[in-house]
């Protein structure tokens, strides 16, 4: 594992949305950690971004913060078709890094991104944060203890309305497969296939049919899939993004009961046996990402192993792909 003793100064590549509340806090606020600086091309966001976060410095030129002496981690929140691009900056200059999720639009550049960071010897990160949070951790534990015996089969529903702006056919690079491979799908269904890998162990096949049903834009707008885990366990799940109403649902089978969550929501986690049904509430952090920027801190100092890592979150995207080639 890579030490070091110095505090992570982190700069920030592409300080948009994700990182107002989600992430860009709590890198000052976990403990041998700072945002020291942030870039975005737009020279007059990155500068308020800047200000209203109290970060020392700003910029529109990433190559200027790649390099940045007083910035020795860098975190890419940019869009999906660029993390392989600043990714391999990234370990030429030598410094630490974390990739927002999905980790790249395609397998094979994650495992380019793997490969690239082994021969730097260092850690590459990826913003699956879901591995870092109490709620899921809850869920390990009972998985561990093997409170509902051996896992037969996990199932994901997961459903919501077309939101205004795609109504609109407003642009949007979520829904643009040049930019985020397979859209919603890819955006959102990675964060529950990564937290089933680290809850279940890897899945060693998968396959899927896509469609787009609204025709709002060009990625698939219906997603089913089927898979199975190395342990023997089988997996479904489906993601549409027309449909009537919100729903929010994994359930794990086991022979002796079963495991009920929220992957987005903070509804209870709930453990149902032949002893009743145990039911817990275990809220988010204000930042949400604050216990996997936390650990990435502790993964350096030597303290733990993240959990999520590019070796790890690789899987996910492999997932995705055999899914969406059905």
């Amino acid at each position: 594992m890579h030490q070091t003793t110095t505090p992570l100064a982190w700069g920030i590549i592409g300080c948009g949305a994700v990182t107002e509340r989600k992430s860009g806090p709590a890198f000052n606020k976990v403990a041998g950690s700072r945002l020291v600086a942030v870039m975005r091309r737009n020279a007059a966001l990155a500068q308020s971004y800047a200000e209203r976060h109290g970060v020392p410095r700003w910029t529109s030129d990433a190559d200027a913060l790649i390099h940045d002496p007083e910035v020795n981690a860098i975190y890419i929140a940019t869009p999906p078709d660029s993390h392989h691009f600043y990714a391999l900056k990234v370990a030429v200059a030598g410094k630490i890094c974390c990739v927002e999720k999905p980790m790249a639009p395609s397998h094979r550049e994650c495992l380019e991104m793997v490969a690239a960071f082994e021969a730097a010897g260092l850690p590459l990160f990826v913003s699956y944060y879901r591995r870092s949070l109490p709620r899921f951790a809850q869920v390990k534990q009972w998985l561990d203890q093997g409170a509902i015996g051996a896992v037969r089969h996990v199932h994901w529903s997961f459903s919501r309305k077309p939101n205004t702006a795609d109504l609109a056919h407003t642009a949007n690079w979520r829904t643009d497969p040049k930019v985020a491979g397979g859209g919603y799908f890819e955006d959102l269904a990675s964060h529950g296939l990564d937290l089933m890998g680290h809850l279940l162990g890897d899945i060693c096949q998968a396959k899927g049919i896509a469609s787009n049903q609204q025709g709002l834009y060009a990625a698939a707008d219906a997603v089913s899939g089927v898979w199975q885990f190395a342990s023997g366990a089988t997996g479904s799940g489906y993601w549409n993004f027309g449909a009537a109403g919100a729903l929010d649902e994994m359930l794990i089978h086991g022979s002796q009961g079963q495991i009920k969550f929220s992957v987005f929501g903070e509804q209870p986690v709930q453990l149902q046996t032949a002893d009743g049904t145990q039911s817990l509430e275990i809220a988010h952090p204000e930042n949400i990402q604050f216990f996997h920027i936390e650990n990435m801190q502790k993964h350096i100092n030597g303290q733990v192993l993240h959990p999520s890592t590019g070796q790890t979150a690789q899987r996910a995207t492999w997932v995705m792909e055999q899914i969406l080639a059905g």
